[in-house]
């Protein structure tokens, strides 16, 4: 159910503007209040949570509207913001004055669980964008400080980094907006084009936040055009979509490319790889590239689904449940109907969905060194040939990582 304001009122949009490159995010927030006539933009400031409050704004092109203080919930300031977002976008709702309503996100908060939110609160997410600056691109997905490090933390149990939060707020997004910048080069742009292939690029006219020159005169007095920025904050945005293609099942990963010096290698292959001999590579696996993901099949444990998530030379490695190849027949019906079309993708007569699809991408990767390299972690053909039951006894080398 949506929220409506009086009637002949816009119905209220939602976009989401996020990344860590705060210049270029505020940049983005500024064209849209321009662009955008009855636009608000509401942001709660994170910083201020080590006094146990979040500070919330809401802003028009005029300055700020009202600001308030959301408590802290449980030492955590992102579920205060969660907490305080859905009613102050009902209130906005309610009073049916605003076209669209700008969630600017604090610096490390993630685009993805507040798409989220706003959505099960029964609103309208027209789109989730990120802003970024492309000469930060590289400098940001190799920084693999902790965000506690860099005071940007949004709970006191915070472990993530900076490279892996950036990585995923520009993933997510279905959106990317670009600030002009003198710095970037084909380089960077390149890597930004490899890194999310699908996402639409939308300038910045200005790319400062200051500037908020208004959208031009249409003439005639009729309504001015939408600028391609405004048209992407209301485009539409599919949170279930989204939500599919960053799972690790069913991910949709970037393509082959290579280009202006940045290279993306897509590593597919139909055997595991032996716990050992990956775990002994994977500092060299991880640091091969700025950027690698996907999923990926271990002797040892051959019925798991691994996900593998690199960025700033640190490396996730989590479990996600079971192949479908696993799977009695009669759990299939419960399986989402995406992820068994991923898994039909893969499907070898032997093994089923249970493979290596990894993606390496970087300027200046070494593509047949990183191949050599993963081609080696993988079972021997005598090994191979021993089947799952000596496959289980090899040694356990990831069941620290895997908190088994």
């Amino acid at each position: 159910m949506h929220e409506h304001g009086p009637s002949g009122a816009h119905e209220l949009s939602v976009v989401i503007v996020g990344g860590l490159h705060a210049d270029a995010r505020k940049a983005t927030v500024a064209r849209l209040l321009a662009d955008v006539p009855g636009s608000v933009v509401l942001h709660h400031d994170l910083a201020t949570a080590v006094a146990g409050t979040v500070v919330r704004t809401v802003s028009d092109t005029t300055g700020i509207l009202s600001a308030g203080e959301a408590p802290l919930v449980n030492d955590c300031a992102c579920c205060a913001l969660r907490d305080d977002l859905v009613p102050e976008l009902r209130r906005l709702a309610d009073a049916g004055r605003t076209r669209l309503a700008i969630v600017e996100l604090w610096d490390s908060v993630e685009p993805k669980a507040m798409a989220e939110v706003v959505t099960a609160g029964g609103l309208t997410v027209t789109g989730v964008i990120t802003a970024v600056d492309p000469a930060l691109l590289l400098p940001y997905l190799g920084n693999g400080d902790d965000l506690a490090e860099r005071g940007l933390a949004a709970a006191a149990t915070d472990q993530r980094t900076v490279a892996d939060t950036f990585a995923r707020q520009l993933e997510y997004a279905t959106v990317l907006a670009l600030v002009d910048s003198p710095d970037a080069d084909d380089e960077d742009r390149e890597l930004l084009a490899q890194l999310h292939p699908t996402a639409r690029q939308v300038p910045v006219p200005g790319g400062h936040p200051g500037d908020l020159t208004g959208p031009p005169d249409a003439g005639g007095g009729g309504p001015a055009p939408l600028s391609a920025l405004a048209s992407a904050a209301l485009a539409g945005f599919d949170v279930e979509a989204a939500a599919y293609a960053q799972h690790p099942a069913c991910a949709l990963l970037p393509a082959e490319a290579d280009a202006h010096g940045v290279s993306t290698l897509v590593w597919h292959r139909d055997r595991p790889f032996h716990p050992e001999r990956l775990y002994e590579a994977l500092e060299d696996l991880t640091c091969a590239a700025a950027r690698s993901r996907g999923r990926f099949w271990l002797a040892d444990h051959p019925d798991t689904l691994l996900h593998w998530d690199a960025a700033g030379g640190a490396l996730c490695v989590e479990s996600v449940g079971p192949w479908l190849a696993s799977l009695p027949d009669a759990a299939w019906d419960m399986v989402e109907p995406v992820r068994r079309a991923a898994a039909a993708l893969d499907w070898h007569p032997e093994h089923g969905d249970c493979c290596q699809h990894l993606v390496f991408t970087s300027p200046g990767l070494d593509r047949d060194g990183l191949e050599q390299l993963l081609e080696s972690c993988l079972l021997t053909d005598a090994e191979y040939a021993g089947g799952r039951t000596a496959w289980k006894r090899l040694p356990p080398a990831f069941d620290t990582l895997l908190e088994v």
